[in-house]
């Protein structure tokens, strides 16, 4: 089975994890990972109602009444203002839910040899890395982050998929 090539998204180039960086005791974050050209998150206490995240019904989105359009409508405006949604009635189990999380969490906390295994490449931002670093001087995330394409099965990658602990890969 040949592995296929990119994932159509594009490269990335490869940056240090941030759980490495934070092994090392550093003392000053790295400039790279300051923003300085962002305002601070405004925090209320208690929380007000502007600052729910949307959310999004997709049986309604996916229904042949006029709910439909009303959910696409919430869509639109959920990526354009929040650039993220919930979304309910999706029909994935609740169980099989907390299970990706608790594996996902688990991924994380793997020693760095074993996610080594499963480092992006520049070529494709599938892997553990970080995604759409395109230069030296782009401000980056604080943040590591794993990404495969599981299905279709046929493309998979296997130098990512058969690296993945068996129980991560199961859920």
């Amino acid at each position: 089975m040949e592995e296929r090539k990119g994932t159509g998204l594009g490269g990335s180039r490869l940056v240090p994890s941030v759980q490495e960086l934070v092994k090392e005791s550093l003392v000053d974050v790295p400039p790279q990972y300051i923003r300085l050209d962002q305002d601070p998150p405004i925090i209320s206490w208690p929380p007000s109602s502007l600052c729910e995240v949307p959310v999004i019904d997709l049986e309604q989105l996916t229904s042949d009444d006029s709910s439909a359009d009303h959910e696409l409508q919430k869509l639109h405006l959920a990526c354009k203002d929040w650039g993220f949604f919930q979304i309910i009635n999706h029909g994935v189990s609740g169980s099989l839910l907390d299970r990706v999380k608790k594996e996902t969490q688990e991924f994380f906390k793997l020693p760095m040899e074993e996610k080594a295994k499963l480092w992006q490449t520049a070529e494709d931002i599938e892997g553990f890395g970080q995604a759409f670093v395109v230069s030296e001087e782009q401000k980056l995330d604080w943040a590591d982050m794993f990404y495969v394409v599981t299905l279709p099965l046929h493309i998979r990658k296997p130098r990512l998929f058969s690296n993945l602990p068996l129980s991560f890969r199961s859920v």
